[in-house]
């Protein structure tokens, strides 16, 4: 089936017409010995390191490291405060507010529905089926003329799972709109990478984020993989200098240190295992949900209620993510896989707890 997707066709007409603002450095690309264009401080700051300079306004090195580690061209990377950046960019980009709607799949992650309600943006939620899985029948009679974005959370917050590859590919086939997958918790899975559909489906985003296996959610830097004209549109409507200069400079440092990375990766695997193992032996535990993340999603017995256990675990100094009155998931909690003396800790206060 030939692929119909075209992007100026969904693009919003002000954003595809728009002149971005040019900074100091879109005038000037090179490397030179005096900087007079931008009114900076030539002086310096109070800092030990120099942040008096504006940063580079389009992470030119992350995206050539990140070019090497992912196998694509820069040209395809998008770099953001966050992948929430990146979220409400693509909002922006194709949704005219008050007239379109996007497809969500509860339950998932809530920003998809915060920043469309900014937007003025209407969701139409397609609920994932008992199995977590996505319902594309279902999905695919939802969209109408409208509908300009389907949200797919693959693995899935905050259920864990990862999507199934074969439900993705249907969607990208039948749908003229974007569908972004948001794989923020991809180094945990053994599923490989939507990345690798951007050679045959033009509409298809890939958001990642250095917030979770990299560990670096206090500098807020995300990714977003697509077609170049779709990163071409999303680098024209971000700020100027979106991603600060020390967020660069250590994620830049990051991304020198895979092995690093890795590691981590296989241990929290390994505490995720330990974990789940240990939970399902308690009697306030149901079930705890097969994971590709880095957390787990805890269904509490029925004769318990998960909000009780979550602030007596809040009173103990321990704070998980109470998702107990989410549709799908009720009587849940998500708890993170923490180190092995956080999990050991929260295994021996849910212990104690059982005998309250």
């Amino acid at each position: 089936m030939e692929h119909t997707f075209n992007l100026q066709n969904i693009v919003r007409t002000n954003i595809w017409n728009l002149k971005p603002y040019t900074s100091a450095r879109d005038e000037y690309t090179g490397t030179a010995t005096t900087y007079l264009d931008a009114n900076e401080n030539a002086f310096g700051s109070p800092l030990p390191t120099a942040y008096n300079r504006y940063p580079d306004p389009y992470c030119t090195a992350i995206k050539h490291k990140l070019s090497t580690i992912k196998g694509l061209p820069p040209q395809h990377i998008f770099v953001g405060n966050g992948s929430d950046e990146a979220i409400d960019i693509l909002y922006r980009m194709v949704c005219e507010p008050a007239k379109d709607n996007v497809i969500i799949c509860t339950p998932t992650y809530g920003m998809y529905s915060v920043s469309a309600a900014i937007n003025n943006v209407a969701v139409i939620d397609i609920p994932l089926t008992n199995n977590f899985e996505l319902d594309v029948e279902a999905i695919i009679n939802a969209i109408n003329t409208h509908t300009k974005i389907i949200w797919i959370c693959s693995p899935n917050n905050p259920t864990g799972n990862s999507m199934s590859k074969a439900a993705i590919e249907i969607l990208l086939k039948n749908f003229k709109g974007l569908i972004v997958i948001d794989e923020a918790y991809i180094n945990y899975s053994q599923q490989q990478s939507c990345i690798s559909y951007l050679t045959q489906y033009p509409n298809v985003v890939v958001l990642q984020t250095m917030s979770k296996a990299w560990g670096l959610a206090g500098l807020r830097v995300g990714m977003a993989y697509a077609a170049t004209p779709i990163i071409a549109l999303m680098n024209s409507i971000k700020p100027p200098y979106n991603v600060n200069q020390a967020s660069q400079l250590l994620t830049l440092e990051a991304l020198h240190n895979v092995s690093k990375v890795n590691s981590m990766i296989t241990q929290i695997v390994t505490l995720r295992t330990n974990l789940t193992n240990a939970l399902m032996t308690l009697p306030i535990v149901q079930r705890v949900y097969a994971s590709d993340a880095n957390f787990v999603l805890v269904k509490i017995a029925d004769n318990h209620n998960a909000t009780t256990i979550y602030n007596y675990l809040c009173s103990q100094g321990i704070v998980v993510r109470n998702r107990a009155t989410v549709h799908n998931i009720n009587n849940c909690l998500r708890i993170t896989v923490g180190t092995l003396a956080e999990n050991e800790l929260l295994l021996t206060t849910l212990t104690h707890y059982k005998n309250n």
